[in-house]
């Protein structure tokens, strides 16, 4: 029985990005001992019929926290922000948990490694929106010299109804992206989690709602963390450099780490996600540029 299991979710129009993040798993021997389970948020009969032969198992996913219609807009694929706090009613017989988005694909293996690593002692294992290569804070400023901070924890936890005194605890902190995680299925914030979920859920958007309720679990209601760089959950796209001696994808500055998973998260890379025969511009390490498709290639 295969302890460790690897979990995404995709709808008909993300079922390329979804193939492909499978492919990119089972290209690696270490995932033989690794199971791949996939929540359908609206895949058609015939793509659940692709990725079967490749998965341990398939599921429907559901509206496990019972929102308004209005707030959907028939957007199943909203699905996917809620269902991944409750990975483990899907799938209750792992005891680890990574969940990986689906337009996201691995590159190197130890990112995956340091994941199921870093869920030990019932941690939660993410990597956050901030590194050196990311660039610095948000500001408006305003009469001349005094400066607002735009935080995007702050904004989402205020819209989503929480009070002052927790938006301001989770303002500055570094902000967990929860398009890839690990937890383990004893791990306390499952709960804690969903609580905060739902609460969000009652005032704000679907949108962000779980990324805000993960960051509360972590900085307000003080549960642990094991913070990953950020190679190991890469979004800064147009920001990573290309080692053509090693042929793979790397940090932009010294000591140009491997880029474990890469994440096309976000509205720039709209056109990446929506075309997979886009190329795009990126300088190698002698400073060359050349112009390579960054989506996963099995070839």
């Amino acid at each position: 029985m295969k302890k460790n299991v690897i979990i995404s979710l995709a709808d008909s129009n993300y079922f390329e990005l979804l193939n492909e993040l499978v492919d990119s798993i089972k290209r690696f021997k270490q995932s033989d001992n690794t199971a791949i389970c996939i929540l359908d948020g609206g895949l058609t009969d015939d793509q659940i019929k692709i990725l079967k032969p490749k998965v341990d198992e398939i599921k429907s996913s559901d509206w496990d926290i019972k929102i308004s219609q209005f707030k959907t807009m028939g957007k199943k694929w909203l699905k996917s922000l809620i269902t991944r706090a409750f990975l483990t009613e899907y799938f209750p017989n792992y005891e680890k948990y990574l969940w990986i988005d689906a337009d996201a694909w691995v590159n190197s293996w130890e990112a995956v490694e340091l994941y199921f690593k870093g869920c030990e002692n019932n941690k939660l294992c993410i990597s956050t929106n901030a590194d050196r290569a990311y660039g610095g804070l948000r500001v408006g400023w305003f009469f001349g010299s005094f400066a607002r901070v735009k935080s995007q924890n702050y904004k989402h936890a205020k819209s989503s109804g929480f009070s002052e005194k927790v938006a301001r605890e989770v303002a500055l902190r570094p902000h967990l992206n929860a398009g890839v995680f690990a937890l383990k299925s004893s791990a306390p914030h499952w709960k804690v989690w969903r609580k905060n979920l739902e609460d969000s859920l009652k005032s704000g958007k679907v949108w962000g709602s779980d990324q805000i309720a993960l960051n509360i679990t972590i900085y307000h209601n003080n549960l642990p963390v094991e913070i990953l760089p950020a190679y190991c959950n890469w979004t800064h796209i147009s920001g990573m450099k290309y080692d053509e001696d090693r042929k793979t994808f790397v940090e932009p500055y010294l000591p140009n780490h491997e880029i474990g998973i890469i994440h096309f998260a976000g509205k720039h890379n709209n056109e990446i996600r929506n075309n997979k025969k886009t190329l795009s511009k990126i300088e190698c390490l002698n400073g060359k540029i050349i112009e390579k498709n960054l989506r996963f290639n099995n070839e």
